[in-house]
C-alpha cells in the first residue's frame, strides 16, 4: 500500500481525503482518521504535502504488518469521520510491541 493507495481507500469509502495521523494512547497504538480533509479549504497541507505524509503513514503501516488490518476495517466501518470525532484503529502488534512503543512516529 502506497500513500496514494491510502487516499484510493478514503475516497471510495466516504468521498473525501480524509487525514490520518499515528496516536500512541496509554501504550496502544491507534491510526486515527480525523475529520479534516484535503478538499476543504482551510486544510493545512498541499495535496503533495498530503500525499508525502500518507506515504509515512503507509510505510508505518507497512512495518507493523497492519496493512490488511486498517484496509479491512476501513472497508467494513459504519461510521465516518465527524467534525471533533475521528475513527480509531487500534493496531495490534502482538510481541512486537514493545519495539514501537519506545520510539516516536
Amino acid at each position: 500500500m502506497t500513500g496514494n493507495d491510502l487516499r484510493q481507500l478514503l475516497l471510495s469509502k466516504w468521498g473525501r481525503s480524509y487525514d490520518i495521523q499515528l496516536r500512541r494512547i496509554q501504550g496502544k497504538i491507534l491510526v486515527q482518521v480525523m475529520w479534516k480533509y484535503l478538499e476543504q479549504v482551510s486544510f493545512p497541507l498541499s495535496e503533495a504535502e498530503y500525499l508525502e505524509h500518507l506515504d509515512t503513514i503507509a510505510n508505518y503501516l507497512h512495518g507493523w504488518g497492519a496493512v490488511t488490518q486498517v484496509r479491512d476495517y476501513i472497508q467494513h466501518s459504519r461510521d465516518r469521520p465527524r467534525t471533533g470525532r475521528a475513527i480509531s484503529i487500534q493496531i495490534d502488534l502482538g510481541d512486537r510491541a514493545s519495539e514501537w512503543i519506545v520510539g516516536d512516529f
